[in-house]
């Protein structure tokens, strides 16, 4: 992974910049592609897969192969949607809560075995605040999005007491899973689409695909730099007023994932409290306040991850968890006391 970051004035910081008043800017990523190659064919095509748009970005050297890359990356992608989507009632995923009695032991794919493997690994690193087994929490948590009122206590109880660390047991070399807890549902929400670009850009690469970005709302992977160029260009929203130093506005970025979490665009406001659509798993409900991480990783399956937690854990102790992870870097916006705050890992340089 290489990344590098430089400032540069642009429209394209300043239309994030519009989209997010609440928060005055917060940082968002904005794919742009550095230089058309003369010796290949650039291709860029957009499908809606996993209720998102998805944009593929690739140089090839032929046209016919180009498009053959892109068929299969996003043929890919939607076969992992029928697996890890808790949205889709016939997915693989679905199917492990609802099929059978709980507890069980159920076999698996090796895609859903990896990505709960990868799931489980964030959720120890992270204490929780990322967790899989959090569907009894997510799902009456969007009711009372809906609702705008928070949960009976009753009903977070049980829901609570359906998810936690032993209730769901790997063995990935048996290719099964035991779930333990009666009323459990697995959620993937803050991963899957990660693991989704990864298993994309894997396929773009074994049909000769060097230089690619994926892009699936904010949500974006790159190989190698296009020709001609050093670095994929991500543009991030400029900040506004924050207590801390200037920092660059773009990222250079090749061989790496970047993403974004927030509530910048999922909120919900109840009793005069704002909620985001992120779910604490250690309360039930949605994460008080308005933040945004970005996190730079190896891979976008951690980044995904990494920035879901870090949403959960605050800017002091999700920063931490970030520097913590190998390869990875973070920056944080918050909104405290009227003013936007913003802060930053080691590996996040500020210029």
């Amino acid at each position: 992974m290489r990344f590098q970051f430089y400032s540069m004035p642009g429209r394209l910081t300043a239309l994030a910049c519009l989209a997010i008043p609440a928060l005055g800017c917060v940082p968002a990523a904005l794919p742009v592609a550095l230089g058309p190659s003369r010796d290949c064919v650039r291709l860029v095509e957009t499908r809606q897969l996993m209720g998102v748009p998805w944009t593929i970005t690739l140089h090839a050297e032929q046209e016919v192969a180009g498009k053959s890359a892109l068929a299969a990356a996003f043929n890919e992608v939607a076969r992992l949607e029928e697996i890890l989507s808790d949205y889709k009632p016939h997915s693989e995923l679905s199917q492990l809560s609802t099929r059978v009695q709980l507890p069980a032991t159920l076999p698996v794919s090796d895609d859903l075995c990896r990505v709960l493997t990868r799931a489980v690994e964030i959720r120890d690193a992270t204490g929780g605040a990322f967790d899989p087994t959090v569907g009894p929490l997510t799902t009456l948590w969007r009711q009372s999005r809906r609702s705008g009122q928070l949960p009976r206590s009753d009903k977070l109880l049980a829901a609570r007491a359906a998810v936690g660390r032993d209730a769901l047991l790997l063995d990935c070399v048996e290719k099964e899973v035991t779930l333990t807890r009666a009323g459990m549902r697995l959620d993937l929400g803050g991963i899957g689409m990660g693991y989704a670009i990864d298993r994309a850009m894997d396929v773009l690469a074994g049909h000769g695909i060097k230089a690619a970005m994926i892009d699936a709302s904010g949500d974006i992977a790159v190989s190698h730099a296009p020709p001609g160029s050093t670095g994929w260009r991500i543009a991030m929203a400029p900040l506004g007023k924050t207590q801390d130093q200037p920092v660059a506005k773009h990222l250079l970025l090749t061989n790496a994932a970047v993403t974004t979490s927030g509530d910048a665009f999922q909120s919900v406001e109840i009793n005069g409290t704002r909620y985001s659509h992120i779910v604490d798993p250690r309360t039930g409900i949605g994460v008080v306040g308005q933040t945004a991480v970005t996190v730079i990783a190896p891979d976008c399956t951690t980044a995904d991850a990494l920035a879901t937690a870090a949403s959960v854990l605050g800017p002091s102790a999700g920063l931490a968890a970030v520097a913590a992870t190998p390869g990875c870097a973070a920056r944080f916006v918050w909104k405290e006391g009227g003013e936007v705050r913003s802060a930053q890992s080691p590996r996040w340089p500020v210029h």
